[in-house]
């Protein structure tokens, strides 16, 4: 128990320190270095819960392909960031506004949650016996939640196919594959027969 109680407050100290670091460093490269040293004490805090299934996904998921994706981005725009932190001053009364706004949402929520022996169980034992956290995942998730999961797939398909539409662009002298006249098109449009004579070439 030392051992776990240990290994948390590191994880926990190092996970809440990188987060603030991620907001108050002024170069954007390591902004995203920072945040992928919280997503690492996250997912360690999430194996110290017995989550080992959200630990990896948020390893694989998180660190693996949104991080590295923001850090490309951040890397090869050409951004002038001295002139976006011009306006700092006159955007600082309406950010404090958000965030009273937001932290008393978050009181109000944490006020309202009470402490039951039901959730002392849950929490003292959140997987059944027997039972792998990523079965008890799969189980919820494709049962209780089946319907909700498959709107947000529906969702995150929607906001795929918006993304492609409004990048894509047809540029003029670019060859693009045309599936309809490929589908449409007849033997005669495709195929020539030549008899070539013996001997001879075409």
């Amino acid at each position: 128990m030392v051992v776990q109680a240990l290994a948390f407050y590191l994880f926990a100290i190092i996970a809440v320190i990188s987060a603030a670091m991620v907001v108050t460093v002024r170069n954007p490269v390591h902004s995203v270095l920072f945040l992928i040293l919280t997503f690492f004490n996250a997912a360690g805090l999430f194996v110290l819960l017995g989550a080992e299934f959200l630990a990896m996904l948020l390893v694989v998921v998180y660190v693996g392909a949104i991080a590295v994706l923001f850090m490309f981005v951040v890397m090869m725009l050409d951004i002038n960031f001295v002139e976006m932190r011009e306006g700092f001053l006159s955007y600082l009364p309406i950010g404090v506004l958000v965030a009273a706004v937001l932290f008393v949402e978050l009181a109000f929520v944490g006020g309202g949650w009470v402490m039951t022996d039901a959730k002392m169980a849950a929490i003292a034992q959140p997987v059944p016996v027997g039972v792998n956290n990523v079965n008890a995942i799969g189980m919820l998730l494709y049962t209780d939640y089946a319907y909700i999961f498959q709107a947000a797939g529906l969702v995150l398909l929607t906001a795929m196919i918006g993304a492609i539409v409004l990048t894509l662009r047809h540029r003029e002298g670019v060859r693009r594959q045309n599936i309809s006249q490929q589908v449409q098109r007849q033997r005669a449009e495709t195929l020539e027969i030549k008899k070539v004579p013996v001997g001879r070439g075409i």
